[in-house]
């Protein structure tokens, strides 16, 4: 249980820092009168915008998880726990990191695939334990 709570509040602060990620640019823009809300794939304020939106899609969901497989399933299952967290802030590096989120990247499509593969399987996981 302990490893899938540290791995719960890796995500959870994930969600934060991606958050204040979106304030410091959106601060630092409003001092230029750069739009907060751009459309530009390549513009960091956005690419920020999306990695955090992304995020709020699918990390509440993978606590939940995280926790009731901790408490119901056997402990191999801690693999998808971290396969999941990885995958997760693999796909934040990945949306950060790219000149342009108009044009996928090996990392995105990584982190993107890993949390559907792990997320199912905590999913498989939780209900084969009812």
């Amino acid at each position: 249980m302990t490893l899938a709570l540290i791995c719960a509040a890796v995500l959870a602060a994930l969600v934060f820092l991606l958050g204040a990620n979106v304030t410091r640019l959106r601060a630092a823009g409003a001092k230029t009168g750069a739009p907060f809300a751009p459309d530009d794939p390549a513009d960091p304020l956005y690419k920020a915008i999306r990695a955090h939106g992304n995020a709020i899609e699918y990390i509440p969901t993978l606590l939940v998880l995280f926790v009731l497989d901790a408490a119901r399933a056997p402990a191999w299952t801690l693999v998808f726990v971290i396969g999941a967290t990885l995958a997760r802030l693999a796909h934040a590096a990945g949306m950060l990191t790219t000149p342009t989120l108009a044009v996928p990247t090996p990392l995105r499509v990584a982190g993107a695939s890993g949390t559907y593969l792990f997320g199912v399987a905590l999913v498989v996981t939780l209900v084969s334990t009812l």
